[in-house]
């Protein structure tokens, strides 16, 4: 890297932070990685060996104090932790990454975009899946008219999980936003308002299956979409036989996919997006296109979730757009918690 890479300082080194960021930050052109905020005695020793050149602190509170040693913050702890910890580096005058969900609620997230806007700095939300292999490929059909006016989309992040793992994920403390629904519901409500623009309406069913923990594993959230549209997401941690990873619908044709994107098992092997052939599905895998009874194969766009961080360091030196506003990310938070109310109330939620 250059002496003019922009320094990242990094809050968490679990599997966010060890996996979903940290590699991609380490080999993005333009960014350094020269802070990782750690308490947690392994993991200060993991990040020392495959990070040897980031200064490693216990506490946020140590990187804020020398806040002149980074650029810009990403925020991958806990996600009860994101909206203090998110106030604080804006406070301290730093631009600042978010994993998802941005925080717990609509109105924390909204909090945070105004403050980010009062202090003129740059505040986006790690919402990866926007650069999975499946979506890009679903999205590029959309777009060039393939499947004509789109009537329904389906996705599914389902998995065979009988077994608890454990930890904040899976505590019913409100304050974690625990659970499948705000876990993988925050991409996939984000990819379906992505693909076809705002919800009006929500209706979801979300149960808690399994034995032994106190949150919701069984989700299912449908939305109406302006123009009708309207989006199925299943998120499931009792799914022994997954269904589509994505099927869209559209009055002229129809596009389905199975199989997870590959760029996760590959970030957690310890590959990285530099490697040769990164992102690429197996062709067996690809998805179909559907059009007057005729299938044909489509090859999966590959996934580019280091195109987040590329796209980061255009926005932090030459002004452009942030790689995701955060509005869209308040918008996600804003249905999911109107999933949450219908679930409850087992009714349609009407949103303004």
């Amino acid at each position: 890297m250059s002496d003019t890479s922009l320094r990242v300082g990094l809050v968490g080194y679990g599997t966010a932070g060890s996996v979903f960021h940290a590699p991609l930050i380490s080999t993005t052109p333009g960014l350094t990685l020269s802070a990782i905020v750690t308490a947690n005695p392994d993991r200060r020793q993991a990040a020392a060996g495959t990070h040897p050149g980031a200064e490693l602190f216990g506490t946020a509170e140590e990187l804020w104090a020398a806040a002149e040693g980074v650029d810009v913050v990403v925020v991958a702890s806990p996600n009860r932790t994101h909206a203090p910890l998110a106030r604080a580096a804006l406070e301290a005058g730093l631009p600042v990454v978010v994993d998802k969900p941005l925080t717990a609620t609509a109105e924390e997230g909204a909090a945070l975009v105004r403050l980010a806007a009062e202090r003129g700095l740059l505040l986006s939300v790690y919402q990866n899946r926007r650069w999975d292999g499946d979506f890009l490929t679903a999205r590029r059909l959309v777009e060039e008219g393939a499947l004509g006016r789109v009537l329904r989309f389906e996705s599914r992040f389902e998995r065979w999980r009988p077994v608890p793992k454990g930890g904040w994920r899976e505590s019913g403390d409100p304050a974690e936003a625990g659970g499948l629904l705000y876990d993988l519901g925050s991409h996939l409500v984000d990819q379906a308002l992505q693909l076809l623009g705002p919800a009006t309406e929500v209706y979801a069913e979300v149960h808690t299956r399994r034995a032994g923990i106190e949150v919701d594993d069984d989700v299912f959230v449908a939305l109406r979409h302006h123009g009708d549209a309207r989006s199925h997401l299943w998120m499931s941690a009792l799914a022994a036989s997954p269904g589509p990873r994505l099927r869209v619908l559209g009055d002229k044709g129809a596009y389905t996919k199975f199989g997870m994107d590959v760029q996760e098992d590959a970030l957690k092997a310890g590959l990285l997006p530099t490697g040769p052939g990164w992102g690429e599905d197996d062709p067996a895998r690809h998805g179909t296109l559907t059009v007057d009874g005729q299938d044909r194969p489509v090859p999966t766009t590959p996934g580019a979730y280091q195109d987040f961080y590329s796209g980061l360091v255009r926005a932090l030196r030459d002004g452009a757009p942030p790689p995701v506003d955060p509005a869209g990310s308040v918008a996600a938070l804003a249905v999911l918690e109107a999933a949450r109310r219908s679930a409850e109330r087992r009714q349609i939620v009407t949103l303004g």
